[in-house]
């Protein structure tokens, strides 16, 4: 476990695997929303073993980055998307760079959430390669169908009636996402039900900043995503215009799968069929 800080103070867990002396890059694990670090090991011990110096972190309040008086309730915890991705995430790249002491590239990695927010890093030029795994926009009506209904009782019901009442999201209590900040979860919300996503708030200041991005992109997405449709992956990486991502869209049966789902690539059952293709690509 290390520890660094955000620039504004807040203290912030990671991991490393692998060697900074021998590296022949860096790369972050940018985590999903509601989604910890050590969901990312196996995959980051691999990576490590491929040659990568592979950093993952948690966003303040979730995982190790929970402050211990925060353990049971997360209320009072002042943070929104913005503050994940422009301090935390900033902080991480920040941190990552410094380990490795020279201008080795550093390749970022974002699964879902982790990939919808590199456009707003202020140090998001020091990214030399990106890839994104099962990411998309959240905008509700273009879900999986089979998400939609759920969804809507999320949005409408639950989180407007959960928000003032416990002060944050508790999500361990009612079996949906996880423990989140008010301010993330409220965020979320007013991006899910709008059309444009993040860029709906964010506007075109925003929209410039994504499509300003000119790295390599790979898109990775499932077609058995319970999540993420053809047309939310889609209209993400039309944010990245100026990245000309690369879309690959894979089904089960492609690699002899059954399931591989929003959550599936980073199980070690991929190590031989899915995960290559990212050391492969970045190489």
């Amino acid at each position: 476990m290390i520890s660094f800080r955000a620039e504004d103070g807040f203290e912030l867990r990671g991991h490393l695997y692998g060697d900074a002396a021998t590296a022949k890059a860096g790369l972050l694990i940018a985590p999903a929303m509601g989604v910890e670090q050590r969901y990312y090991a196996a995959f980051a011990r691999w990576m490590a073993q491929q040659g990568w110096l592979v950093m993952s972190f948690d966003y303040r309040g979730m995982g190790a980055s929970r402050p211990d008086a925060m353990k049971r309730s997360l209320k009072g915890l002042d943070a929104d998307i913005h503050t994940w991705a422009e301090r935390d995430a900033a902080a991480a790249l920040s941190h990552l760079d410094r380990l490795l002491g020279d201008r080795r590239e550093i390749h970022w990695l974002g699964h879902s959430l982790g990939g919808q927010i590199l456009g707003m890093l202020p140090n998001r030029t020091r990214v030399s390669r990106a890839v994104t795994v099962g990411c998309g926009s959240g905008y509700w009506r273009e879900n999986a169908i089979g998400l939609r209904r759920y969804v809507w009782w999320l949005w409408y019901v639950v989180v407007p009636l959960a928000l003032p009442a416990f002060g944050y999201f508790p999500g361990r209590k009612l079996r949906k996402v996880g423990d989140l900040p008010r301010g993330v979860m409220a965020q979320w919300r007013r991006w899910c039900l709008d059309r444009e996503y993040m860029m709906g708030e964010g506007g075109d200041a925003l929209r410039a900043r994504y499509a300003s991005l000119s790295m390599p992109m790979l898109s990775l997405a499932f077609t058995d995503d319970e999540f993420m449709s053809r047309r939310n992956t889609e209209s993400l990486h039309g944010f990245y215009a100026g990245a000309h991502p690369e879309m690959r869209r894979i089904a089960p049966k492609d690699i002899g799968e059954r399931r591989i789902g929003h959550f599936g690539f980073f199980r070690d059952r991929f190590e031989r069929s899915l995960w290559p293709q990212v050391s492969a690509w970045l190489a």
